[in-house]
């Protein structure tokens, strides 16, 4: 069979990336090993609730999953984040913390101690980091010398913890929040960058979320059904070659197909085992990525048997408390239609790379350890209705030093190989929104290249 472009992977990404070139015209097939395309966008109904397997908030406002939504009829399901949000969330010394929202929560809160607030409050008073000689920097190290070891300490730690299952000394603040580097480079000051940014009529980001009356699932799930046959599941990509112009893609026991052009979207150590036939530099990039197990336990009560009024998106964990778990999401505060009348949804994370030793832990051990570490925090009582685990052997990409140049290097593969391109949420961003951003401008880089191709064979052609 011959197409005009083969996309290896399923998920979100390589289903919006099928999209953009099938309704541009173009020929597809997505090859997906799994027997369910969506990849770790998974929603399910267990017993009235509804478990998020994987991402479960979208940024509200995302153009590509707004113009998405529309385009596939989702706009009717469609939902925003709940009224019952009123905190944040930290933990210290064993208790839960409030939080007030607003950007003056942690000054106005007496979570940091009086030192630390006031160093914090500092930061817009620090020079800037000179330009020459800037070494690479972690989260850690950037978080230490702009507001304070307290604040990286209390704050950072935990929202690393919770968004990347990651450690702040370890990921790259260039990679991991950008804007923060860049606000200093522009403003000289991360606080004044912000506030720049809120001058200019963007809100903060947290209070924009929003996802679908069925979950984050409803979106591949259309997108596949939008794509129809041209999804294959159960399908395993073994090699690609490369062959003149063209390239072949040899699938196990289901033959081989031939392409203009190849899109690879699965996860880093797939693309690395494709690549190093044709790109050992991509390939190289590619492996050098990890993605430690994680694994999400959910738990859904009777309200009754829930003290706490759970009215925040939910709660975070600094490593110095030695908690097992990442983060906690309050799933029925979040979006309608999470959990029954009456009863409550909650989901915890852990594993990854803060702590790599649980994310494939035993399904009842996790649900144990979950259950002893909320009880006490938000005062359990008798048993959960629904108790579920879902293990994810390859989590969350970590985005450590040097991640930048890697992604750079994957993104540039079409200069070494023409016509393959990666997409992915390991190159510049985890979320769902980040990735539809990707897909959309690698299916148009994509289609810029088959459409060059098709315009020099009839140029050719005419002559």
């Amino acid at each position: 069979m011959n197409v005009d472009v083969a996309i290896v992977g399923g998920g979100v990404s390589g289903l919006a990336t099928a999209y953009h070139l099938s309704r541009a015209g173009h020929q597809v097939a997505v090859l997906e090993r799994q027997a369910r395309a969506g990849g770790n966008a998974f929603s399910e109904r267990i017993d009235g609730f509804l478990m998020e397997h994987g991402p479960s908030t979208v940024a509200g406002n995302s153009v590509e999953a707004i113009s998405l939504s529309s385009a596939l009829g989702l706009d009717g399901s469609l939902c925003h984040l709940g009224n019952g949000i009123e905190k944040r969330y930290l933990v210290r010394d064993g208790a839960l913390h409030a939080i007030p929202l607003g950007p003056m929560g942690f000054v106005r809160s007496g979570y940091l101690s009086v030192g630390g607030r006031l160093r914090m409050m500092a930061e817009p008073l620090l020079p800037r980091r000179p330009e020459i000689g800037r070494e690479p920097e972690t989260v850690a190290a950037f978080c230490n010398r702009r507001f304070g070891p307290e604040f990286t300490k209390f704050v950072m730690d935990p929202l690393i913890g919770g968004i990347y299952a990651g450690r702040p000394d370890k990921l790259a603040i260039d990679a991991v929040f950008p804007k923060f580097a860049e606000f200093e480079r522009r403003h000289g000051s991360v606080t004044q960058g912000m506030l720049a940014g809120r001058r200019d009529g963007k809100s903060m980001p947290g209070r924009r979320l929003m996802s679908w009356c069925d979950g984050v699932g409803s979106l591949p799930a259309a997108l596949a059904a939008y794509l129809g046959g041209n999804v294959r599941t159960g399908t395993t990509v073994q090699r690609i070659k490369r062959v003149g112009n063209t390239f072949s893609v040899e699938t196990q026991g289901h033959g081989s197909l031939w392409a203009k052009s190849v899109v690879l979207a699965a996860q880093p150590h797939v693309a690395a085992s494709l690549l190093e036939y044709f790109d050992p530099e991509g390939a190289r990039a590619a492996g050098a990525i990890s993605a430690p197990p994680l694994a999400v336990v959910f738990l859904g009560f009777q309200r009754g048997r829930v003290d706490h009024p759970l009215d925040s998106l939910g709660f975070l964990a600094p490593s110095s408390e030695g908690s097992a778990i990442n983060g906690v999401q309050f799933c029925s505060t979040m979006f309608p239609n999470r959990a029954p009348d009456d009863h409550v949804a909650i989901a915890a994370y852990l594993g990854g790379a803060r702590n790599p030793d649980l994310g494939d832990q035993p399904a009842d051990v996790l649900i144990d350890i979950v259950r002893n570490e909320l009880g006490g925090l938000l005062g359990f009582h008798g048993e959960p209705t629904v108790a579920h685990v879902r293990h994810w052997p390859r989590g969350l990409p970590q985005y450590v030093l040097g991640h930048k140049e890697r992604a750079e290097t994957l993104a540039h593969i079409s200069d070494r190989v023409p016509g393959v391109f990666v997409t992915g949420n390991y190159l510049s961003g985890l979320s769902v929104s980040d990735c539809l951003e990707n897909a959309a401008r690698v299916a148009g880089q994509a289609r810029l290249f088959v459409n060059g191709r098709e315009n020099d064979q009839a140029s050719k052609l005419a002559l």
